[in-house]
């Protein structure tokens, strides 16, 4: 691929929005993200950068991010550099097809778009996993560790004090649905 090639292909993606800054570095930027992309010093590797959320934010899940750089995030992977957590995608110029650029951007932007919501949620599965593994190990049935769970947030060692009573049904409803999903699948 050439840098013309490049120009060209985040023309098409983005319109005006691509701009070409030097003769080795774009920027794609809109009101949701900046998409940056720019060649290595001797041109030979492409790297696609698109900002996720700051590093700070981002360290609590750094398992599950690592994970998903496993798993999921196929040719796109998330780092972390300048306090930042990045999406980012790096290919050998002369073997990237337009195709396969044009897959990597639209990845990153659906990094982008979740954000931390994929590995908050990722995190949360496994805590959630883990009390049910407790719950279990104890001899306690499903009704009995709802039951403890609405006694916590009654008595304020969960959620917050001044939560409303409706507030607190909503999140013990998600809890009895996340806890009817995973209950069958945890060993004790």
């Amino acid at each position: 691929m050439t840098p013309d090639e490049i120009t060209n292909a985040l023309t098409n993606l983005f319109g005006a929005l691509a701009q070409r800054l030097e003769p080795e570095a774009w920027q794609v930027e809109t009101t949701n993200f900046r998409l940056l992309v720019l060649l290595s010093e001797d041109h030979t590797w492409l790297r696609v950068l698109l900002p996720i959320a700051p590093a700070q934010e981002a360290q609590a899940f750094m398992p599950q991010l690592l994970e998903a750089n496993f798993d999921a995030t196929q040719e796109t992977r998330y780092a972390l550099h300048q306090d930042v957590l990045w999406g980012v995608f790096q290919h050998r110029l002369e073997s990237l097809a337009i195709a396969d650029l044009t897959a990597a951007i639209q990845r990153l932007q659906s990094l982008h778009e979740q954000g931390l919501a994929k590995p908050f949620n990722d995190l949360v599965e496994v805590q959630i996993r883990q009390i049910i593994h407790v719950a279990k190990l104890q001899g306690q049935s499903l009704e009995a560790t709802l039951q403890t769970l609405n006694r916590f947030y009654e008595e304020g060692l969960m959620g917050d004090l001044e939560q409303g009573a409706s507030s607190r049904e909503e999140v013990l409803a998600a809890w009895k649905r996340q806890l009817e999903r995973l209950w069958p699948e945890v060993e004790s």
